[in-house]
């Protein structure tokens, strides 16, 4: 049976670019979640509240020509320059750079994205509305794809196993993280980079997210406060950006290159909600199916769990859903819900959509590694029922060894996705 591991890393997130720098921000409670208000289509909308990329030339800010040749950032959009850079840092961290024709051939390729890059289709859009044809970029088409992440990086380095897009909304980057698992371990692969990348903050993607009644818009004049998962006051998600890159290996082929291994991935489940296109089922019985099918996976018991990275985007149905859900999990196996640590890293940076997924389950790698939890930021109370209710991490970083977590995404259209994380023994 072989077995899959995690090697390497890489982020670029609102909270700054890097792994070590998100993580240490993240265990400070610091947010990335800043105002909108000054940045010219955002001041007539509802929500201007988003978890940006922090741009500039300092260290842990997005300087692009810092990580993508000048060749490249014209025929780019940011999700995949993101991408690029997370990947780049991901595989040094993996020692996974100069290695041979042979090992190229075994390593491929599993990235993700919800929207993919929407500003540069409506920027020419409007070009050729206004001037025709002889004015779009004949570069448009290949920087809107969804797939050009996956085909960018494989292109970079020359990955030939695999070269594969996952786009399933909120749940893209645990579904990328999943398949690569899943093809590593039908021997299609040894090595796989996976992960998702998002960024798509623009007045017309928040206008639609607006008139859906998706956004928080309670907390324009205090940003760092608007993302609030489980509380009581939370209103709605905070839209962020970035991306999230894991190097997967199968695990001989990792001990016999004495690679270091952050920990291993055990399991992965999904599962289909049928009941709204938008919002889940409120009883939570999707999402208790794809964390059933991760643990089944994983022969692992509800009972063992120490930690879950809760998809909980600070939606009011979301958030409960969730919550009923895990409690449902945890409770069958005859445990108390407050038993297990459940956080949301939401509250620190929002939600990155398809990049989500990956972004939080490096958090959850980090806190089996690391044996550290992330705190959800600026929970006071809850409205939960008291019988759905779990230990929600509040504010404050908790010392604990994780043995076996959970990382849940899930997405519109109703499908969701969980991972199994084990610490390596």
């Amino acid at each position: 049976m072989r077995r899959v591991v995690i090697t390497g890393l890489g982020a670029i997130t609102p909270l700054g670019c890097g792994v070590e720098r998100t993580w240490t921000r993240l265990l400070q409670g610091l947010s990335g979640i800043t105002s909108l208000k000054e940045k010219p289509g955002f001041e007539s909308l509802p929500s201007q509240v988003a978890g940006l990329v922090p741009r500039g030339t300092n260290e842990g800010r997005w300087n692009p020509q810092a990580y993508i040749g000048q060749s490249k950032l014209r025929e780019t959009a940011a999700f995949t320059q993101f991408a690029l850079a997370a990947s780049a840092e991901a595989l040094a961290d993996a020692r996974w750079i100069d290695i041979t024709d042979e090992e190229k051939e075994a390593t491929g390729v599993c990235y993700a994205t919800g929207m993919g890059n929407l500003e540069d289709a409506i920027q020419q859009n409007d070009i050729f509305v206004k001037s025709g044809i002889r004015k779009i970029s004949p570069r448009i088409i290949t920087k809107v794809l969804m797939n050009m992440p996956a085909g960018y990086i494989s292109q970079k380095y020359g990955f030939r196993a695999c070269n594969h897009t996952v786009s399933t909304a909120c749940a893209a980057g645990c579904h990328a993280i999943g398949d690569a698992y899943n093809l590593i371990k039908l021997n299609q692969a040894n090595v796989i980079l996976a992960g998702g990348s998002e960024s798509c903050i623009n007045p017309f993607v928040l206008a639609g997210f607006s008139k859906a009644r998706s956004l928080s818009t309670k907390f324009n004049d205090d940003p760092s406060k608007a993302s609030r998962p489980f509380d009581s006051e939370r209103d709605g998600f905070v839209i962020g950006e970035g991306a999230g890159a894991l190097v997967l290996e199968e695990l001989e082929h990792a001990k016999g290159r004495n690679a270091k291994i952050y920990a291993e991935v055990l399991g992965f489940g999904q599962s289909a909600d049928n009941y709204n296109i938008t919002a889940p089922n409120p009883n939570g019985s999707s999402a208790y199916t794809a964390m059933k099918k991760a643990l089944k996976n994983a022969n692992v018991s509800p009972r063992e769990l120490d930690y879950i990275n809760a998809h909980a985007t600070s939606t009011k149905l979301g958030d409960a859903s969730e919550s009923r859900a895990i409690a449902t999990l945890l409770k069958e196996d005859g445990m108390d819900p407050q038993s297990v640590s459940v956080s949301s890293s939401k509250g620190s940076i929002g939600h990155l959509l398809g990049a989500a997924g990956a972004i939080e389950s490096i958090f959850t790698i980090l806190a089996v590694h690391e044996k550290t939890i992330p705190a959800t930021l600026n929970f006071q109370k809850t409205d939960i029922p008291e019988e759905d209710r779990c230990d929600y991490v509040p504010n404050e970083t908790k010392l604990k060894t994780v043995h076996y977590a959970l990382s849940n995404s899930f997405g519109f259209g109703g499908t969701n996705a969980s991972l199994c994380i084990g610490s390596y023994r």
